[in-house]
């Protein structure tokens, strides 16, 4: 990915290093949920929601100034690069269709957070909180990505980013807070089938930055492709829950199978276009 002459985005805030003291209030069941939520790639933000109450964060501190390697400065310019070309990306598609884009930030963390949606720790990996439309990352997630996905590759990285960045699309334009309206609604099995929806658009979404950054700016070399298609793959429900259990419950999938993600990221990409991510319209996902 061509990616270092490449506009730094001003809207990361860099919170790597700080301390939360004692962790989370509360223990227990909450922090087995967020272990849990974890083994899926992105997160459920109404999961985040409703642990919230169960886990309260306590007052933070900052550090003195952490010292980075050069990779990993690297790693978070790499970041924000990739941030500023969804903010081109998502800023001429909502003009073009008479909006406003409203950027979102994106938070550097280290090993845990607190966010608007409560508190946080690595092991959920990147997530997007619709209450304060900002994205969070552990930048130690794209180690996971590599070794523990086999998903390496900036490319890869940079699609994980644009995952997120979708859910904000989302929140933008109303999805979001539709979903959360019918939710209680729902059986746990249908709200999953909702969830499934959610995430595969957002993998959609991800395709459109893609298509974009592939024909306005040329940054996508041979091979970047297939390294979103080999992380989108490696994430899925199936693969996960095959890995982590040893079988399969489709009925508890929230983000789709391996399959699902691949299709949807590919319809964004191939497409580039709002219209084209409608997976709460499709006949088959």
């Amino acid at each position: 990915m061509l990616w270092k002459k490449g506009r730094r985005s001003s809207n990361v805030e860099d919170r790597r290093g700080r301390l939360i003291p004692g962790g989370a209030k509360g223990g227990g069941i909450g922090i087995l949920l967020l272990a849990l939520v974890g083994m899926y790639f992105g997160i459920d933000p109404a999961l985040i929601m409703n642990v919230a109450d169960t886990v309260q964060p306590e007052a933070s501190t900052e550090t003195s100034t952490p010292s980075y390697s050069p990779e990993e400065q690297e790693l978070a310019d790499f970041v924000s690069v990739v941030l500023a070309d969804t903010e081109d990306t998502w800023n001429k598609i909502f003009t073009e269709k008479g909006g406003t884009y409203r950027e979102p930030t994106l938070v550097l963390f280290t090993d845990k957070v607190e966010s608007a949606c409560g508190f946080a720790q690595a092991a959920m990996g990147p997530f997007y909180c619709p209450a304060d439309q900002q994205v969070y990352i552990d930048l130690s997630f794209y180690q996971d990505l590599k070794n523990q996905f086999d998903a390496p590759g900036d490319f890869a990285q940079a699609y994980v980013i644009a995952h997120e960045v979708g859910h904000h699309v989302q929140k933008l334009i109303g999805t979001s807070d539709r979903v959360q309206e019918v939710r209680l609604q729902l059986t746990e099995k249908e709200y999953n089938r909702v969830s499934v929806k959610v995430e595969l658009q957002a993998d959609c979404y991800a395709g459109i930055w893609a298509h974009h950054a592939d024909r306005v700016k040329n940054i996508v070399e041979p091979g970047d492709i297939q390294e979103a298609l080999n992380a989108a793959s490696h994430i899925g429900d199936d693969r996960l829950q095959q890995q982590a259990k040893g079988y399969i419950t489709p009925d508890s999938f929230t983000h789709g199978s391996s399959a699902q993600r691949v299709r949807w990221f590919k319809k964004g990409f191939e497409a580039g276009t709002l219209e084209a991510c409608d997976t709460f319209s499709a006949k088959r996902l």
